[in-house]
Formats: C-alpha cells, structure tokens, sequence
C-alpha cells in the first residue's frame, strides 16, 4: 500500500485527503513536523508527501528513497528545495489557484483599514472616547491616493481589479509581466521596484519569496518611500527586512503597516511589532474561508491521486515532467 505523508497541516480531521487517496489503497500518515531532523526518518519509505509548512530542504529530500511527488497545500513554494527535488526527478507541485478571492478582498480589507484607521477609532470607543482617535490627517480617501502593486500574478491581477473603483491610480511593478499587459487594465507599468517606492502612498506585495525578493523591502528601500506611506504584506514574510520595517514604524517615516505575514512566524510573543499602535497584524490566514480550505485540500490530495495512477500531472513548479521512479 503506498504511504503518503502528511509532514503538517492546519486542519483536522483529514477526511477529505482520505476520501480520495483511500480508495486507491494509500494510507496516510500524518505528523506536525517543524524541523528538517523530525521529516529525514519519515520521508524514508513515502510514496508521496504533502506538505503545508514544514522545511522540505536538500537533506530531506536526500533521504526519500521512493517519494514520487511532493505536493505544497498552497501557492507558494519556498519551504520545498526545489533545486534538490528536480535533481532527484521528483516534481513538485502546488495549489495556484485556490485562493485568490480570499487574499484580494483581505488586501482592501487591510488598506481600508489602513487608510480609513479602523482599528485606532475601534479601541478608541471600546476605550471610553468618543470621537476621532487620530489626527484628521491620518483619516485618508482612497481616491486620492497612489497604490503600489507589486507583482501582477493572479492575486495582483485580482487586487489591481478591486481598487479601481476607488478611483485611486494604482502602479505596477513586475519584471515578468510586459508593460503593455499590466497597462491593459488601465494601471501603469514601472520599470523597477526603486521607481515605485517614491511616489506611493500604499505599497503592496504579491510575489513569491526567492532568491531574488527576499529582503527586497530593506532599510534602504523603506528609507526611498514617502514619508506616511502604508506597508502591506500578505505574500511572504521575508519579502521584509523585519527589523527595518519596525524603525520605520517606530520613526513615523512609515504611518502604517498590515502584515498577514512576518519573518519570523510565529510572530515571538515579545515582538515589538505586536507593541506598536501603527501596525495591524493577523496569523497567515488571509488565504483562508471554508470554500478556499475545502478547493485546497482536494486539489492537493488529487494531485497526489493523479501520481498514484500514474496520469500526467499539473501545477508542477520545478520542471520535472518524468518522475525518477518511473525511469528506474
């Protein structure tokens, strides 16, 4: 019977994954790994492996023996080495689709909330005041600001949508995507993120945490925003140089931040960005409703069916379209 391993997950109990791998014989077995030591003895004898959060690096993947998919409950990808699983012939796939609605409308949920302060006016009445709780020149319109998209994938595609009825001018960022498909929707197309940052009063991220954008919001770039711009994050937490972000924040040089997302999650209870007024911050559930959770999960445990049967598969992100296994 083919074992696939669950190396973690956020939802229980798992009946769906069951009621589609069950009837082709697999057997599931499941654990909440947080360390690369805690996967290498388990990975040993899988067939397949779903992962949500767990680290499946180089040493991991090293000791599957006969592992013939992983599978990411998710879009991004960034805990799978995927370098180490193209050179063993394991593709790697995920979920690209599955929850685009829910992280568009929780991005205007968190610049509305930015701009218009709801929270700061929220705990002001629940604090016996009556009134507005900040400077009237921190209760902003939408329409007269300048938002800054960075990446136009699906959720920035989506995100770029829902603004503009606002009647705000949204700017886009996104060397992958040409400029006359992100002008198409009546954004503007910028050459570079560095040509962004000065002339947005909102700035926010949806691409994927590599090589490339790790850290790519540092000090210096934070330093080239405007002063009283606004902070979005709900794609990677190491998109930001955490540390950077907080002076920001602490200075007044950034007038808000809203993060679904922080380097490093869990967020320490003794953060200090969990200390500062001007920061609004949730667990990495954006991506979360009933429909999104339910579409993620059977999409990911079919994705491991399709292997089992040997079909072709989809969504694989790391360029292996012949599975080791199947070479042997």
């Amino acid at each position: 019977m083919p074992k696939v391993l669950v190396t973690d997950h956020t939802f229980d109990p798992l009946d769906i994954e069951q009621r589609i791998l069950e009837p082709l014989g697999a057997v599931l077995d499941a654990h909440q790994c947080k360390t690369a030591e805690q996967l290498v003895p388990l990975v040993a004898d899988a067939d397949a492996v779903l992962t949500q959060f767990s680290p499946v690096n180089a040493q991991v993947i090293a000791a599957m023996k006969k592992v013939r998919v992983i599978v990411r409950y998710g879009i991004g990808v960034d805990n799978v080495d995927l370098e180490a699983a193209r050179q063993r012939g394991i593709p790697v796939c995920n979920v690209p689709d599955y929850c685009i609605d829910e992280v568009a409308d929780h991005t205007l949920a968190f610049i509305l909330a930015a701009t218009r302060q709801v929270v700061p006016n929220c705990l002001g009445v629940r604090g016996g005041q009556w009134g507005l709780a900040v400077p009237l020149s921190e209760m902003r319109t939408l329409h007269d600001l300048t938002v800054g998209v960075v990446g136009f994938g699906r959720i920035g595609r989506a995100v770029v949508g829902r603004l503009q009825p606002f009647g705000c001018r949204v700017h886009v960022f996104d060397p992958a995507v040409n400029s006359k498909e992100i002008e198409s929707t009546d954004a503007a197309a910028v050459s570079s993120l560095d040509e962004l940052l000065p002339g947005c009063d909102v700035l926010t991220l949806h691409c994927p945490s590599t090589a490339q954008t790790r850290r790519m919001v540092n000090a210096a770039r934070l330093a080239n925003m405007k002063r009283g711009s606004i902070l979005i994050n709900l794609a990677r937490g190491d998109l930001v140089d955490t540390q950077a972000l907080v002076a920001a924040l602490q200075s007044r040089h950034l007038a808000a931040a809203a993060l679904d997302v922080c380097d490093p999650e869990p967020i320490p209870p003794d953060h200090p960005l969990l200390r500062i007024p001007n920061a609004i911050v949730a667990a990495h559930v954006a991506s979360t409703s009933a429909r999104a959770v339910r579409t993620l999960r059977e999409t990911a445990a079919a994705l491991v069916a399709k292997r089992l049967r040997g079909e072709a598969l989809p969504n694989i992100v790391n360029g292996v379209t012949t599975c080791r296994c199947e070479q042997e």
